[in-house]
Order: C-alpha cells, then structure tokens, then sequence
C-alpha cells in the first residue's frame, strides 16, 4: 500500500495506516476481545452446565428453572477481574499475561467463595458452584489464547507506528532510556532528528542522530513515519518549528514527550518538569467538578463503613497474633500529613518491634525489614495492617484513593532533594492510590521520585472513573503480596 501521496508540489501527505494503531486503540481492541471471548465462555459453561443436569444443553426451560439473572452478567464481571492487564504494556508481556489472567481466575474464585460461605448453605440455583468454575476454566483458556494472537500479530514491526523523536538532548535521552526499559517497546523507533550538527551520526540510547529539520519531510517519507515526538525542553528555533508545521500538515502526529511520557509510563516526568508546568497542570487544571468531590466522598464513606465492618471481623485474630508474637500494642498511631499540610493520627495495626525506632529518627520501609515482627511482615504482605485507616477515611481525614500519607519529617527532607514533591499535599492521602498500585513502597531517593510522578500523574487525571479502576485493581496488589 502507497505510504505517501502528493498534496501539491513538494508536499507529501501521509496515508492513514489503519492497523498501525495507537495506545487507546490498542486497549479498545483487548476490551473487545476479551469480551468475546468472555460471551463465548458464558455460552458453553451454559450448555455444558444444562447437558450435565439431563437438560437438552442450553434451552429455555434451562435458563428458566437453573440459571440465576446475575449470570448472564458474567462476562462484564469478567473484565472488572482483568482491569490489571488493560495497560497495554502489560497485554504486550505474555509471562505478565498469564499472572494477570491466573490473578483474575483467583480472585473470582476468592469472591465466589466468599459468598459461598457467607450463605453457609446456599440454594444450588443461587450459587451454581459448576456454572461458575466451566465459566472461569473456559474464560481464562479463551482468553488466554486470544491475549496469545495479539501479542503475535499486533507487537510486530508492521503494526507498530513509526516514530522520529525531535531533540537528542536531555528530554529526547530520557524518553529513548524508558522506552529501552520496557520489556517490548511500543514503537518502531526509526531515529532522532537534531538541529546540533555535531549529533549528526552519534547513537543516543541506540537510536541514531540521522538528520536535521532541514531533512524532516524527506526523512518521514524515505522511512513510512506516522509519528512525530517532539522532546525539546529549552527554546525551539524557527527552522524546526517550521518543519514541524509541515509534517503535521502532511498528516504525520505531533505530540510532545511529556504527554508520550504520561502515556507509556502512566507518570509524569519531574526531573524534567518546570514551575510554569505546576501552575498550568495544578493550579489551571485542579479545579474538579463539585459532584466529583461529592462523589468521592460518598464512596469514602461507603467503603469506610465496609473496611471498618472487615476490621471488626478480623480484629480478634490479629490481635491475639500480635499479643502472642509480641505483646502489647496492637495498634499504633503516628502523625501524618493530610491535604494542605494538616497534620492527623493516622491509625494502624502495629507490624514493627517496639524499639524500631528508639533513637526517634524516621527510616524507610525495607524489603523483609529486620524491624518488623513475624505477624507484621505478614500483615505488611497482605496490607492488612492498613485496615484500620477506614476510621481515618470516615473522619474525612484520608480517602480510599490517594497519595501515600507520609510524616512531617520525611515531607520535610524530600521536599529538599526532590522537585515538587510538596505538590502531592493537594489532595488527601489514600489508603491506596496510583503509585501503590503500580510500585508499591518506597526505600530511596530514587523510587520516592518514581513514586512522586505516578502521584503526580494521579492529581492531574483523576477522576471518578479512575478512582473506580484503582479500586478495582487493588485486589490483585493485596492477593499479590506485593507489600512490604
């Protein structure tokens, strides 16, 4: 298929590669995909569970005296259960895929049971035990072979789009250095355009210099180019912005290296940020409609008084853990610093010896820290001990979703080494939130930053719609055991 036409002398215009697609229509593609296969899972447990029960398969009569309403909805609970893998980085990962998939099959097995025994002895229709276990067997194979098909077809070099990065300096290196990161990388990466003949040839993070704005328009059509990265962070010269204009109008996409950075890393790039950048995302852009803070407090308080009803269930076992591994307390409260600086008592269960810190000085949280007890390193695993923060989500003074709460001390000195970290205090903390879901803790300079961009990526995006996908990832951190 011809790439390039000619709109008028000396000015190619792009044709549209429609299978090359971008990042929102790679995830609108797995959606789809997966709720095929989830519709096609429903239909055959349905017909395997009536042949099994000397019904003629999936009938009317069937339907009628078997099959619960909530059923039929199985195959939207089946994406809620696969909301991890709709990153599109993940879906390219076929070892992540799998995890991701088992990880769904777990957790609607968990929820499954849970209300299995909360019945105790449930009415067969109500909770059809082989219904549901043909449904997840036949989803999970589905899905697993459709994730398989994509990953074959859609990371190859021919359904990638081409992309030429602007800038080889410090912007242009740290985008190419992430990119590098990933375990398959989301664009064909042609090559780097700079202005600085001096780069001309050089290989930046092993993408070549390989012309100037001079050559940009004969560069796109010489190598098919649908996609233009724009990563300079000081003054653009006219010469470059001219051609820039040209080869949007050609018809190749323009689009600056903080919103590509945004995009594939799901965090905003602080060491390259600028005060304009803050007033503009967080001071423009923070207002938020009132239903949404409305909303959000709605949400807090229903599942605060959910979180406190499971504290109170599960109250009596780790307390009596605790008293036997190490005595008294079991909880601890400890100062934080909520939305605007304002100092609370956030409430936790107790999972670090008593003299962790006898000198008074503030430490990180490690990997298998030496200070914590047997039951805590538990509880720190499976983040139970953050339960009794939903009475701290019922006084208002945290969130369910939000930036990790941190004590004065420690706001104090990272504030001083790290560029904007004060910006996370514009909204309350959470007991989870963006960054935890996607790192988890922080033991460093260098992951307290990674930690900041993914908040930062949340105080600019959020939304009801996030905070219900945060939530809904959750789940997979905790039975992950992915804490500290």
């Amino acid at each position: 298929m011809e790439h390039i036409r000619s709109m008028s002398p000396g000015k190619p215009v792009l044709r549209a590669r429609y299978w090359q697609l971008r990042v929102d229509e790679r995830r609108t593609l797995l959606l789809i995909g997966d709720f095929l296969m989830a519709v096609i899972a429903l239909g055959l447990s349905l017909y395997i569970w009536g042949t099994s029960e000397r019904f003629a398969g999936f009938t009317a009569e069937f339907i009628q005296r078997r099959v619960p309403l909530w059923f039929f909805f199985f195959p939207i609970f089946w994406l809620l259960l696969m909301i991890e893998l709709y990153d599109v980085h993940r879906a390219a990962d076929w070892g992540r895929t799998v995890r991701g998939v088992a990880t769904a099959v777990l957790v609607g097995l968990v929820i499954y049971l849970g209300l299995y025994f909360y019945y105790v002895d449930p009415p067969k229709s109500l909770l059809p035990r082989l219904g549901v276990a043909t449904f997840l067997v036949t989803a999970s194979v589905l899905t697993l072979l459709w994730r398989w098909s994509y990953i074959r077809v859609f990371t190859a070099p021919q359904f990638m789009r081409r992309v030429l990065v602007v800038g080889g300096g410090r912007s242009g290196e740290l985008l190419l250095h992430k990119l590098n990161e990933l375990k398959v990388n989301p664009f064909a990466m042609v090559g780097i355009v700079d202005d600085d003949h001096r780069k001309l040839g050089l290989s930046i993070e092993g993408i070549h210099v390989i012309g100037t704005s001079e050559q940009l328009l004969s560069l796109i059509e010489e190598n098919q180019i649908s996609d233009i990265i724009v990563a300079i962070s000081g003054e653009m010269q006219g010469g470059m912005f001219q051609a820039l204009l040209d080869a949007q109008e050609a018809g190749a996409e323009i689009v600056r290296m903080p919103k590509v950075y945004e995009e594939l890393m799901g965090r905003v790039p602080v060491l390259l940020l600028e005060a304009n950048w803050i007033l503009r995302s967080f001071v423009d852009e923070l207002r938020v409609s009132g239903f949404y803070l409305l909303g959000k407090r709605l949400l807090d308080i229903l599942g605060g008084l959910v979180g406190t009803l499971f504290l109170l269930i599960t109250l009596p076992f780790i307390a009596i853990a605790t008293l036997i591994d190490d005595g008294w307390p079991i909880f601890y409260a400890q100062t934080r610093l909520g939305r605007g600086a304002t100092s609370y008592r956030i409430i936790k269960y107790r999972t670090m010896r008593r003299d962790a810190e006898a000198d008074g000085l503030p430490r990180w949280a490690r990997e298998d820290d030496e200070r914590a007890t047997r039951v805590g390193r538990f509880l720190r695993k499976t983040h139970l001990d953050e339960l009794p923060q939903f009475l701290n989500v019922l006084r208002g003074e945290m969130s369910l979703v939000g930036p990790r709460a941190e004590r004065p001390e420690l706001v104090e000195y990272f504030q001083k080494h790290i560029p904007f970290y004060r910006a996370r205090l514009l909204v309350k903390p959470g007991i989870t939130g963006w960054a935890q879901i996607n790192f988890g803790y922080a033991s460093s300079i260098d992951e307290t930053i990674v930690k900041l961009e993914f908040d930062l990526f949340y105080i600019k995006h959020r939304s009801m719609m996030m905070d219900l996908v945060i939530l809904l990832r959750t789940p997979a951190t905790v039975l992950g055991f992915r804490g500290r």
